[in-house]
């Protein structure tokens, strides 16, 4: 969206990205953000480090941008990941266009390539399009768009995107690097776009959202997944699509082969969500089926618990500060539901809803040692995330530990506890 801006002559990369935003930001701005550009933006090159960009302070993330107190650091000096400066590139978009960012989108690209048709981009708690972290669209519209920049911003003959715009937006435009170790993104980095090896480019969404181009095999590769709290994944996605792909790839079609057709279809049909699994047979279900255990006060807030198990289902039963909740699971295959927790955003970003409303979740059980289980639940909604339980019983005691990957919610299902075993419900 900034490269059409440039290419209408709306912008120029260089231009000074405060003076957009004269009633956003406050008069005595000091030099760091004086001199941001708007390719420091768009190269993630900026002054920014350690901020809290889910503050209740962010409900305007642009003013917050420019008025949190931190340590700053010369522009351009060092790389590092800058989600917030992205947020600001959108509201960027929208105040010079007057238009979402998806609309705009959609006007100058979209709706020509005939893809993002229900695609839709949630909020920031100001009205602004979340545009750091909230696109929601569809693997085969992702691929497209890579497809569209692997085609040099060309689709079905008509130049979209200026061809020279789209080669700088891809190519290797600052060293990305924060160790001396090599990894599969630290190839460079472009406009808001990382380079891989080579010299492709991907664009990295949060979970493992990737889609990976490679203009020399006129490849585009394109995976839904979330794996956060994993960082081996995405280093294996990237080594196993150059080993089993790339390697492979050649310049013309392939012959039929129904065979392996039919077991791709089959291969593909039996997929499911990931779900926690192997349980040890061996173990204290019978035990602790409906007993309650009191917990001394913790993080979670969590008064009392009890597991009560039914063959291959079971419910988590537990009261903490907005009373008793229940997560239905199953025992090493999930079981799909609501996450019981409410007050959780909806289409705007960290806003509280008061309606009832509760995130799609799926919730799996396994029994890891005779007496540990590990409760694992995914949340599958907008907004996604997941939380690990582990739960350890030793005679009539018990110590949990709680941790989640999400961005701005869970928060309330992370930290220690320990109880004991109180009366048989």
């Amino acid at each position: 969206a900034v490269c059409l801006l440039v290419q209408d002559g709306l912008l120029k990369f260089d231009d000074k990205i405060h003076k957009f935003f004269p009633d956003r930001v406050p008069k005595n701005l000091d030099k760091y953000l004086l001199n941001l550009t708007v390719e420091d933006l768009l190269t993630m090159s900026t002054f920014w480090y350690g901020g809290n960009w889910f503050s209740d302070k962010a409900f305007d993330r642009t003013n917050y941008y420019f008025t949190i107190k931190l340590k700053k650091r010369p522009i351009g000096a060092l790389w590092q990941y800058d989600s917030a400066g992205s947020q600001v590139l959108c509201s960027l978009v929208e105040t010079l266009t007057g238009m979402s960012l998806l609309d705009y989108l959609k006007l100058k690209i979209f709706n020509k390539t005939g893809f993002f048709k229900t695609a839709k981009i949630l909020k920031t708690p100001n009205g602004d399009s979340w545009g750091d972290s909230a696109l929601i669209c569809t693997q085969r519209d992702i691929a497209s768009f890579g497809q569209l920049l692997l085609n040099n911003g060309c689709w079905m003959g008509e130049q979209l995107i200026d061809k020279d715009l789209v080669q700088k937006a891809t190519s290797k435009i600052v060293d990305n690097r924060e160790n001396s170790f090599t990894a599969s993104l630290r190839k460079g980095y472009g406009y808001q776009i990382w380079k891989i090896e080579d010299d492709g480019f991907a664009f990295v969404g949060m979970g493992d959202q990737l889609t990976f181009c490679l203009p020399s095999k006129d490849i585009v590769f394109s995976i839904c997944s979330d794996n956060q709290g994993n960082g081996v994944i995405r280093e294996l996605i990237n080594d196993y699509f150059f080993d089993l792909i790339v390697d492979d790839a050649v310049d013309y079609p392939l012959d039929d082969d129904e065979t392996s057709y039919n077991d791709l279809t089959n291969y593909l049909s039996s997929r499911e969500l990931f779900c926690i699994d192997g349980s040890v047979k061996d173990n204290v279900k019978d035990q602790i089926n409906g007993v309650k255990y009191v917990l001394e006060d913790n993080p979670m807030g969590i008064k009392w618990f009890n597991f009560i198990f039914n063959d291959d289902v079971g419910e988590f039963v537990y009261e903490n500060a907005q009373g008793q909740k229940t997560i239905k699971f199953g025992i090493d295959k999930n079981v799909f539901g609501k996450f019981p927790q409410f007050g959780y955003a909806k289409d705007y970003g960290t806003q509280v809803t008061t309606d009832g409303f509760m995130y799609n979740s799926a919730s799996s059980l396994a029994f890891v040692q005779k007496n540990r289980l590990i409760l694992c639940v995914q949340i599958i909604d907008d907004y996604f995330g997941n939380l690990s339980a582990v739960f350890g019983f030793n005679d009539d005691e018990v110590a949990i530990s709680m941790t989640k990957t999400a961005e701005d919610f869970l928060n309330e299902y992370q930290g220690n506890a320990v109880g004991k075993k109180a009366v048989k419900i």
